[in-house]
């Protein structure tokens, strides 16, 4: 297999994960992280130094479960979920939450991932009308699907919206390492200390072979969960190999090391495609995803050495040029060999490409031109 920019979980597990995994891997513990199971619990007590003592935390095994089962535990199959258009939890889910928690999803339309409490409002004319799914959690990403980071006041006024309208917020934190690292800051301060209910961990995308988290800011709300977690085939066996890899995830930060490799590989391969013609960065390249308008015609030629998605099919027309939006995805192992590499053979087809564009114009010329003609 070779390398490329598809996704950030196409990355292999990093070492420090992989030895953390090996060190666990010996002796007979008690299952499911129950009993005197200590690699477990010595993971939930180093989540209460990052977010706080006043949570709640379980371990599942992917981001899809932990998205799901989070919302499906505090909402009823009559409310409805908020979310922007992009989102994982409406588009890469497979319907997932639409079946298991039975709830219709109301769908704002964003343009960079992001949604306001003014985009939430129109929603708000369904709250007591018996004929409508009622409007119960906004569920953000972070970072979003658009490569966009919320700020913590962005996060803070919907959480106020939210819980001013008796409504929770979510916060899908699949990349939360990449957006911590964008703004700066620890997890407590958008997290914790601006309001979030509920927030789905994830570190896969960052180096771990698998695992998330499900944490509950307000333990009232986690009532039961376990159960939740049983029914719904996310109650890991060997709970220890989840566990350990957040606590080695979250030791010397790791989790911080990680993830800035990957928002500084972003920002360097979009500043070069930003100086090569006929390629335009179509968004703010705040975390680890880059988006650009390529040329349609190059695209398969480019995915055939270095794998990416196109993210919007529908063409647009530049210049006469048919043009579509690509993700590239940074990770914890991308190298600057990767990004020369991608940045030469993009500049060498478009040369190509430009040359027998040349050739064509200067054919039809002289043919238009012919004194025989």
């Amino acid at each position: 297999m070779g390398r490329g920019f598809a996704s950030d979980n196409w990355s292999g597990v990093c070492p420090e994960i992989m030895r953390a995994l090996n060190d666990v891997n010996e002796g007979h513990i008690f299952a499911y992280g129950e009993g005197n199971e200590e690699i477990s619990a010595t993971s939930r007590e180093i989540f209460k130094k990052y977010f706080g003592d006043d949570i709640e935390i379980f371990f599942v095994y992917n981001g899809t479960a932990a998205n799901v089962l989070s919302i499906k535990h505090i909402i009823q199959s009559y409310q409805a979920i908020i979310t922007a258009n992009t989102a994982h939890l409406t588009e890469d889910e497979c319907g997932a939450p639409e079946k298991f928690i039975g709830s219709k999803i109301l769908e704002v339309n964003s343009t960079d991932g992001k949604i306001t409490p003014e985009q939430v409002e129109p929603f708000m004319n369904s709250i007591g009308f018996q004929h409508h799914s009622q409007p119960k959690i906004i569920s953000i990403s972070q970072v979003t699907e658009m490569g966009t980071v919320y700020s913590p006041q962005e996060i803070r006024t919907l959480a106020d919206y939210a819980h001013a309208n008796n409504m929770y917020l979510h916060m899908d934190g699949a990349r939360i390492s990449n957006a911590a690292v964008s703004l700066g800051s620890d997890f407590k301060s958008f997290t914790t200390d601006v309001g979030v209910d509920i927030l789905s961990f994830g570190g896969t995308k960052n180096g771990l072979m698998f695992g998330e988290v499900v944490i509950f800011f307000n333990k009232e709300l986690a009532n039961d969960f376990e159960y939740t977690r049983k029914q719904g085939m996310q109650l890991h066996s060997k709970m220890r190999f989840i566990a350990a890899q957040f606590t080695q995830y979250l030791t010397n930060d790791l989790w911080r090391k990680n993830a800035q490799i990957a928002n500084d590989k972003a920002k360097e391969l979009a500043k070069k495609i930003s100086n090569i013609k006929h390629l335009k960065v179509s968004q703010d390249t705040q975390a680890n995803g880059v988006f650009v308008m390529i040329p349609v015609g190059i695209i398969p030629i480019l995915q055939n050495e270095y794998f990416f998605h196109v993210w919007n099919e529908t063409p647009q027309l530049i210049n006469d040029v048919e043009y579509k939006e690509v993700r590239l995805m940074c990770s914890w192992d991308t190298t600057d060999g990767d990004i020369n590499g991608f940045i030469d053979l993009t500049k060498k087809i478009l040369e190509k490409n430009g040359r027998s564009e040349e050739r064509r114009v200067g054919k039809e010329c002289r043919s238009r031109w012919s004194p025989y003609h």
